[in-house]
């Protein structure tokens, strides 16, 4: 009796710690966008930083599995020549990905015609 009644607590408490640190993990995820880049931040207890300039963007991509699409948000990835400023934005209401993604992509083209 008493070790099921510590396996049930032990498995409640890593569904409750599992959760919290995915909603820290959400909630940690930020972007702007500048005159001449974007910015994007994430991380609990490392935070990262990166600047992705738009006249760098090769492509702008807005993926959305299976459950994505049944939640209605979408992920935006921004592919640029160097792999380690290669950005995603996860969690976006699709409409929001798709309109981010336009001004993305006419941001991207207009910088790189300048080059």
């Amino acid at each position: 009796m008493v070790p099921a009644a510590m396996w049930v607590a032990a498995v409640g408490f890593g569904t409750i710690l599992t959760w919290l640190v995915a909603e820290l993990d959400r909630r940690a995820y930020g972007y702007a966008e500048r005159a001449d880049d974007l910015i994007v931040t994430h991380g609990v207890l490392v935070k990262r930083l990166i600047v992705v300039p738009y006249g760098r963007m090769q492509f702008v991509d807005v993926t959305a599995g299976l459950l994505e699409r049944w939640m209605g948000i979408a992920t935006v990835r921004m592919h640029t020549a160097a792999a380690a400023t290669d950005a995603t934005i996860p969690g976006l209401p699709a409409s929001e990905a798709a309109l981010l993604r336009d001004r993305l992509a006419q941001k991207g083209e207009e910088r790189s015609m300048g080059l």
